[in-house]
């Protein structure tokens, strides 16, 4: 085999359909969010507004969440040595998950090294050994959870994307006694739209099946601490397995889940995403820490968070966009043509200085391809204003509008 042959003529396959990735040089500056420090390779260093981040409460940049991480380092040191099976378990750890176990209601906690290893490691473990078990996972559910699923090798259901009647009518098809797990997401990063989590749940009581909620999109930014989805629906105590990451609302790094005693400890036990794998550093884990406590008494943070997001909504709404209205924090605005996305992107980034990154097939269908806009507590009204304006400009040039 022609191994070169094989990598160039994917990579142009790629190129030739629009979709080959370009990651945008940046620099992040403390104290600088929304602002980035842009390096293109024609040109000089440039300052552009950050409109794609994940950080959704610019957390990672504030100061006392750095404060604990030097802090933290200079006492733990870099790394953590190794996995916790053989290099053993840093009281960081420990202390974390026992945070995460008590922010979300629950007997215990278990943390990763990301958001998506949890997801995989999790799935993989509960349906790969429970014996017969039949996973019932919703149409949009992210690829961490996908690949959990595939890995375990058991019977699966993809139900269609928040239909109850499509859910019901296959769980009717397995017998009663038969295990199952449920899996779906709290917000949907890429529609930005909610799980109807209640009837979800009382689907699962009717027929005997486990629960087990995303909640990456969620944590930080819903509920009255800031715990997610399940807690703004008062759903903490009934789903089984709350999964979450340290990443986006919290500014750092790493995943987890939560629930029963038993279920963590035998997911901990089995879990070979999580026996083989070098443990989190335990200064990120005493940032984390930090970052927690300022989101569970960060009620004025969330408030200006969702006025933010509000604005923007309202702002879009006065337009013809070709937006998609949501319930949660992330506006999509379609293009549906992954070369013309990627184009869309590279002129609001030349010419006025706004960063989106164009998103394309894998991540949604071939056909859906769209800006993935996310606010932040560090924009203003006038950097919404701003990006309003550029869309409107750009998206008139190529005639794309609602009606479209």
């Amino acid at each position: 085999m022609y191994y070169d042959n094989f990598f160039d003529t994917y990579l142009a396959t790629l190129k030739d359909e629009g979709r080959y990735r370009v990651f945008i040089n940046l620099e992040r500056v403390v104290g600088r969010a929304p602002y980035a420090l842009w390096h293109p390779d024609d040109r000089a260093v440039d300052e552009v507004v950050v409109w794609c981040s994940n950080d959704y409460l610019a957390l990672s940049q504030n100061p006392e969440v750095v404060d604990a991480l030097v802090s933290a380092a200079q006492n733990y040191g870099a790394g953590s040595g190794g996995t916790r099976n053989i290099s053993g378990t840093a009281h960081p750890h420990v202390m974390l998950e026992q945070a995460v176990a008590n922010f979300h209601g629950k007997e215990a906690g278990l943390i990763f090294s990301s958001g998506y290893v949890a997801n995989e490691a999790t799935i993989c473990t509960l349906a790969g050994n429970l014996p017969g078990c039949i996973v019932f996972s919703d149409e949009k559910n992210h690829a961490s959870m996908i690949q959990g699923i595939r890995n375990s090798r058991c019977e699966k259901h993809v139900f269609k994307h928040n239909d109850m009647a499509d859910l019901e009518s296959k769980l009717k098809q397995v017998p009663l006694g038969a295990p199952k797990l449920i899996v779906f997401t709290a917000v949907y990063s890429m529609d930005g739209d909610m799980a109807p989590a209640a009837e979800i749940v009382a689907l699962a009581k009717k027929y005997n099946a486990l629960t087990f909620i995303d909640e990456v999109h969620a944590v930080g930014m819903y509920g009255a601490t800031g715990a997610g989805a399940s807690e703004l629906l008062g759903l903490q105590h009934e789903i089984d397995i709350i999964q979450g990451n340290f990443a986006k609302g919290f500014g750092v790094v790493g995943g987890y889940i939560t629930g029963n005693r038993n279920l963590i400890d035998y997911v901990r036990s089995a879990a070979s995403g999580f026996i083989f794998t070098t443990s989190m550093p335990p200064a990120t884990a005493a940032a984390i820490m930090k970052s927690m406590d300022l989101i569970r008494d960060g009620v004025a943070l969330r408030d200006q968070f969702w006025q933010r997001v509000c604005y923007f909504k309202q702002q879009i709404a006065k337009t013809t966009l070709p937006y998609r209205e949501t319930q949660g924090h992330i506006i999509p605005v379609v293009v549906g043509n992954a070369a013309l996305c990627k184009e869309i992107c590279d002129r609001l980034l030349y010419e006025d200085k706004i960063y989106i990154q164009p998103i394309n097939y894998p991540t949604v269908p071939v056909g859906q391809e769209r800006l993935r806009i996310t606010i932040t507590p560090a924009h203003t009204n006038e950097h919404i204003d701003q990006l309003i304006n550029a869309l409107v400009r750009v998206y008139q040039d190529y005639q794309l509008s609602q009606a479209a």
